[in-house]
């Protein structure tokens, strides 16, 4: 069921991206879509890379730390090994950074231009496992696209 969900929703999301250029109007579209599509969430959105710390970038939330230095919680952690990072229960990950003390599970996807990380896909949730491989699978399918769409 979820890899449909996923193709479908990938589906929608080159549909919104295709002729888009603007970083910051594609993040925002690409954060909204996923807001509206997934549940159980309670956060999504982008830190983009500027320097050796990344830089909140357009999100769908409640208000969120601004800045945050590379390998430091989940975010800084995904962003210096360029890897996936799903966190079944944050408050066991150690130096998570608790922008929104709501969240107890989080998974987060580099974005990158020609292999490096240039920004991350941040996706919180209150329910604490929320995301499984099936959901790290489509989202790496999902943030795939968008780098195809920006940086291709």
């Amino acid at each position: 069921m979820k890899p449909q969900f996923y193709e479908s929703l990938n589906r929608q999301a080159l549909a919104l991206l295709e002729g888009e250029n603007d970083l910051v109007a594609a993040m925002a579209n690409f954060s909204a879509l996923l807001n509206d599509n997934l549940t159980e969430l309670n956060w999504v959105g982008f830190y983009v890379m500027r320097g050796d710390q990344l830089v909140l970038g357009p999100f769908q939330g409640k208000v969120a730390c601004t800045r945050i230095p590379m390998g430091k919680g989940v975010c800084g952690t995904a962003a210096q090994t360029n890897q996936t990072q799903r966190v079944a229960d944050v408050h066991q990950f150690d130096g998570h950074i608790a922008c929104d003390s709501a969240s107890n599970s989080e998974i987060v996807i580099p974005v990158r231009a020609d292999g490096k990380v240039v920004a991350v896909l941040d996706i919180d949730s209150p329910i604490f496992d929320r995301f499984d491989e099936e959901d790290q699978k489509g989202l790496e399918l999902l943030v795939k696209s968008f780098e195809n769409c920006l940086f291709a």
